[in-house]
């Protein structure tokens, strides 16, 4: 499978001159099958959803978007992407399943007036709004896990994509110095890539914690703890800019490969 970085920030968008390397968009990797040309499993929908547009190359998409929780900076991608929002377009949407509700009531929570001039089923398109449940479900070709995760706010998940016996692991909202439960430790065993939360630096814990965020040295060490092949610095802080993540990774001694996630980043898993 190929990973195509399309929004590695968190918070909020980070625009300007000192962003322009690394990229401002939020979250949203999209994951092409092995011999694929496009993409049609999206994990997360951040504003970077805008930029899996033009790798279309004019068609509608026909596809899922897993989100891995319903934070603004993790969804506003969605009715701003042009592709998913036209007559032609196929698109199953996946909300973690949180108080019994639907998932079209768990997006109209956030996409509706006065908050948003149209509700979910004002776009176009055929669009199926789901809910999941942790564990495993095949979709699109992909085995998808989906395990919670501690993060702050409403239920969030950490997903598992498995094609062909390899793993990748998006874990992008996450405190583990609060809590790395067993399950997810199973979850994570082995993984070629993990791509995982990394707003904070070390001296910034106590507002990692307060946030409910990691740190790049737990991301680091969680990835050494499950045996991970390599990690993926991910869900940069929007105050972060060019110069500072150019060295973050340098900051925590590891035998392990290290990537700082920059929007366009290809990976071939």
């Amino acid at each position: 499978m190929r990973l195509t970085f399309l929004g590695v920030r968190g918070s909020t968008c980070a625009p300007g001159a000192g962003f322009v390397r690394y990229g401002g968009h939020t979250s949203c990797v999209a994951v092409t099958a092995a011999g694929g040309t496009t993409p049609v499993l999206v994990l997360d929908a951040g504003t970077g959803l805008r930029s899996l547009t033009p790798m279309l190359g004019g068609a509608a998409f026909r596809g899922t978007i897993m989100v891995s929780h319903l934070h603004w900076d993790h969804v506003q991608g969605l009715p701003f992407f042009a592709a998913g929002d036209r007559p032609d377009a196929e698109v199953r949407l996946v909300l973690p399943a949180q108080d019994g509700r639907s998932g079209y009531e768990l997006l109209a929570q956030l996409m509706s007036p006065p908050g948003f001039p149209i509700t979910p089923d004002g776009l176009l398109g055929d669009w199926r709004l789901d809910v999941m449940e942790p564990g495993t479900e095949v979709i699109d070709g992909f085995g998808i896990t989906a395990v919670d995760v501690e993060h702050k706010g409403g239920r969030t998940y950490g997903f598992v994509v498995e094609e062909a016996g390899r793993r990748v692991a998006y874990v992008p909202d996450h405190a583990p110095a609060v809590a790395v439960s067993d399950r997810l430790l199973a979850v994570l065993d082995g993984v070629e890539v993990l791509v995982h939360d990394a707003q904070f630096l070390e001296w910034e814990r106590p507002r990692a914690r307060d946030y409910g965020h990691a740190t790049v040295d737990d991301a680091v060490h969680l990835a050494e703890r499950v045996g991970a092949g390599k990690v993926v610095l991910f869900h940069h802080s929007p105050a972060r800019g060019d110069d500072e993540l150019d060295t973050m990774a340098a900051a925590v001694p590891t035998d392990l490969e290290v990537v700082t996630a920059h929007e366009g980043l290809e990976l071939e898993v």
